[in-house]
């Protein structure tokens, strides 16, 4: 015989969301380490595969965020992608004359 009982009784406290200085904090110390990981073992002529992952390390911070964290996180796991996982495509000159 099957019983069926409710698994809750009434309504469950919403948790609090961590603080956005600390959900920087792990994009900052998180970010990196992506990009070295995958640099080392997928190579460093992935960025896909690095953009991929960093997105899903900013969504990891985000579900435990503040909604005013989200701008921050992402310009900070797009900083590291662009500045150490894409490698460059051309040089910085100047085109025309003095």
């Amino acid at each position: 015989m099957v019983e069926w009982t409710t698994l809750g009784t009434g309504p469950r406290p919403v948790p609090q969301p961590v603080a956005t200085p600390l959900v920087w904090a792990g994009a900052v110390a998180g970010a990196p380490m992506v990009v070295v990981l995958l640099g080392t073992v997928a190579g460093p002529g992935r960025p896909g595969l690095t953009l991929t992952a960093l997105s899903l390390l900013a969504a990891a911070l985000g579900g435990c965020a503040r909604f005013t964290a989200a701008p921050g996180t992402t310009v900070l796991c797009w900083l590291f992608l662009n500045g150490f996982a894409v490698p460059p495509t051309g040089t910085l000159t100047w085109t025309g004359s003095r």
